[in-house]
């Protein structure tokens, strides 16, 4: 497939906010984020977007500006992006798009397009977070390598697609089946750089909720976002949400890439699962894989400005699928807490709204908290769970407003 860099020569459509000192930067800008990363970022335009957070062009890394979260659904015009690899498709290398299924434990080969899928298979729909393994790794202490996401490397859309196992069940799964290997059209710059390459369980694969989705709060994916087909896991982490989907394959071995073998680890037994990865596992790492209970505050915005008759907060919870059972706030810096008021439960892998009003305060520093408990009960956590990439970073959000 012929492949470009997508975001060449895109200044010319790109508008972006100019570079600030980080002590100016707006509360789209976390403080705890590193000074070079909050210099470095800025506001930009792409094709199809509003202003999304410029972490990385090449590859493209957007971050959603905080303040979108004060909806459940995240828009597709403000859903983040997450590339590894530079060389992305474009839309006309996508228009002869096709999925190819093999693999030593497929019964019957074969490839389908995008009307075969529409035509030959039942048609599913779920809501579900998408989120970064690295969400929030510019907010470790101290910090640690790689893309400094602070909290908008996630999104909540409504996906619809086909289940993934009616496509496996179509291929011929055999006996001895072990992960399912996914692989996608953006490809690296370099012949050396390996090929950005996923699997999964086969049990989890065969999972109802498991999609292969065409479509993204009722439209087409967004090129950016994985156009045509993409991947959906519900509770795992984004990164086994393969875009451009072009081949799976069913497998009696485990995947051996440095995406999944190597790269995405965290110590063994660190975070919670209900499904472990157990053929990727090891001793001493195992694949990042469920999301932790967490939440965030999309408004009021860090550093802002309220009266005496004090403001009301808007924010997300959500886990890997347990659903979320309460959410607290606390407007003294964690001394006391209340109960927010939780919005419509959109299923149990979506965001769950909550709000909750002030009421009055005094005039000064009020330090706002959130913290939220999953029907699993678990809870966010009260110290940093340290580890080599800053995975799972699941603090309660901190942020400060001035009472005037």
């Amino acid at each position: 497939m012929q492949r470009r860099a997508v975001l060449a020569g895109m200044g010319a459509v790109a508008a972006s906010a100019p570079v600030a000192h980080a002590a100016q930067k707006p509360g789209w800008m976390s403080p705890l984020l590193p000074e070079g990363t909050r210099d470095a970022a800025t506001l930009v335009r792409l094709p199809g977007k509003q202003p999304l957070i410029e972490l990385t062009n090449r590859p493209p890394n957007y971050e959603t500006p905080i303040d979108a979260y004060a909806n459940a659904v995240t828009p597709n015009d403000r859903f983040f992006i997450r590339y590894h690899l530079a060389e992305i498709p474009d839309m006309d290398a996508l228009k002869n798009w096709s999925l190819t299924i093999g693999g030593d434990a497929a019964e019957r080969p074969l490839k389908l397009t995008m009307a075969d899928l529409k035509k030959d298979f039942p048609q599913a729909e779920i809501t579900a977070v998408c989120q970064c393994s690295g969400a929030q790794r510019g907010l470790f202490e101290p910090h640690v390598a790689g893309v400094e996401w602070g909290y908008g490397a996630m999104g909540n859309a409504v996906w619809r697609g086909v289940r993934l196992k009616d496509v496996l069940a179509k291929a011929g799964v055999k006996a001895g089946a072990l992960e399912v290997w996914m692989g996608g059209a953006d490809g690296p710059v370099m012949p050396a750089t390996p090929p950005f390459r996923k699997s999964l369980p086969v049990a989890l694969a065969q999972r109802d909720d498991v999609l292969l989705a065409f479509s993204m709060n009722g439209q087409p994916l967004p090129h950016l976002n994985g156009f045509p087909l993409r991947v959906i896991v519900p509770g795992w982490t984004g990164t086994y949400w393969i875009k451009h989907l072009t081949t799976l394959e069913i497998s009696t071995k485990p995947l051996p890439n440095f995406w999944i073998q190597k790269a995405y680890r965290v110590p063994a037994g660190m975070f919670p699962v209900d499904l472990p990865f157990t053929s990727q596992n090891d001793n001493a790492t195992w694949p990042i894989t469920e999301m932790v209970v967490n939440s965030v505050v999309a408004t009021p915005l860090d550093g802002a400005k309220v009266t005496r008759a004090g403001f009301t907060v808007r924010g997300v919870a959500w886990d890997r699928g347990h659903g979320i059972k309460s959410v607290e706030v606390s407007f003294d810096g964690g001394t006391s807490w209340k109960p927010a008021v939780l919005d419509k439960d959109l299923g149990k892998y979506a965001f769950r709204g909550f709000s909750i009003a002030s009421g009055a305060l005094p005039p000064g520093p009020c330090k706002v908290m959130a913290r939220a408990v999953s029907n699993a009960g678990e809870t966010q956590a009260t110290t940093l769970l340290r580890n080599p990439a800053g995975y799972h970073r699941n603090l309660p959000q901190t942020l400060t407003v001035t009472v005037a």
